[in-house]
This record gives C-alpha cells, structure tokens and sequence, in this order.
C-alpha cells in the first residue's frame, strides 16, 4: 500500500534494512537512525528525497528514499524504496575488505580459553 505518511520504523523494515519493525523502532530510539543528520523517534515520518542515515550493527548505510511502503514485499520491491549513495557504497565495500584482513581475535586458541587467553583477548578488541 503506497501512501504519504509512513513511519520510520514501518520503512526501515519494509524495506528490509531490519528483520523486524520492534528491531528497527529500537535502533531509532538508540540513536541509531537519523533523518537528514537529526536524530529521530520511531513515529516520525519518512519523506521522499530524505537523506537516511542507518547503523543496523553489522554495517552503515546512507540512502535517500525514492518510495514509501509500510508493507513489507519482496526484495526486489523493497530495494526500489531507496538508493544507496556511492559513498556509502565505498565505504561499505572498505569495510568488508578490511573485516576480511583482519584476522579472529581469539583464532589462535584451541579449546576453550583461559582467564590469560580471556584479558589477551579483550586487549585485541574482542569481546
């Protein structure tokens, strides 16, 4: 159903950056969400041209919004709603190569690990 007054939270899952509308009302109420760079609350309404900004925890997007649903469809019809700017892109596709690089913190342990292997590991950032 297309109309002019969609939520962000019924968008952002519509248009699948979220698998369910309660996960993605809770990313707007953490902040991470913002319309046009201002942070926001789930009710707000989406505008076509407006400049998302979205951390979903494994990666950031920045899209603008070229259709409004508060259904979800299939993915085809969902990534109609939007498009990525190419900055994004990029640095999404940085991201990615850098994960890939970057080794497991705790890939050298065998087994389980012990309390020197457990402080070794949250020095590198892990857990």
């Amino acid at each position: 159903m297309e109309n002019d007054n969609v939520r962000i939270d019924k968008w952002l899952w519509a248009a699948r950056f979220f698998k369910t509308r309660s996960l993605a009302a809770e990313a707007v109420d953490r902040g991470r969400i913002k319309i046009n760079a201002e942070n926001i609350k789930p009710a707000r309404s989406v505008k076509i041209n407006d400049k998302i900004l979205i951390d979903n925890g494994s990666s950031r997007w920045e899209v603008v919004v070229l259709g409004l649903s508060d259904k979800r469809g299939p993915a085809p019809v969902a990534q109609a709603l939007y498009r990525e700017t190419e900055l994004s892109i990029q640095k999404r596709a940085n991201d990615q190569e850098a994960r890939r690089l970057s080794p497991e913190p705790g890939s050298t342990i065998k087994g389980r690990p012990t309390k020197r292997d457990r402080r070794a590991i949250t020095r590198a950032g892990g857990a």
